[in-house]
């Protein structure tokens, strides 16, 4: 997996590529996550649009990064997120549990009332 960043304005967005499967890429997006939140970025999007594959390790880094940004008293948000993906997160019921949107767009202009 591959991260990008990108601040707008008050949002920090992360584009995720490749495969998110564990391993090193759990650490990563942990350490990277945490770093945010102590320099106080707790707007957070990621951008899955060029993610390829995701398996179970990997949706539990999602979920990781997730609660440590709402127990951080932040807001993390996901985009663009291929099909595969969506249905994997619509099987495993996470898709009550994330925000989703069509496009990066979307998303920003839904943080601006957070």
């Amino acid at each position: 997996m591959n991260i990008k960043r990108r601040d707008i304005r008050d949002v920090t967005v992360l584009e995720l590529s490749g495969k998110l499967m564990g391993g090193d890429d759990a650490a990563t997006f942990q350490n990277l996550v945490k770093q945010l939140l102590a320099d106080g970025r707790k707007k957070i999007l990621l951008n899955l649009g060029n993610l390829s594959w995701i398996n179970s390790t990997g949706l539990g880094i999602l979920i990781s990064g997730y609660t440590s940004v709402k127990n951080g008293g932040g807001v993390l948000k996901l985009a663009s997120v291929a099909e595969r993906i969506e249905s994997v997160l619509m099987i495993t019921k996470l898709s009550t549990v994330f925000e989703t949107y069509p496009t990066e767009d979307e998303a920003l202009v839904t943080f601006g009332s957070e």
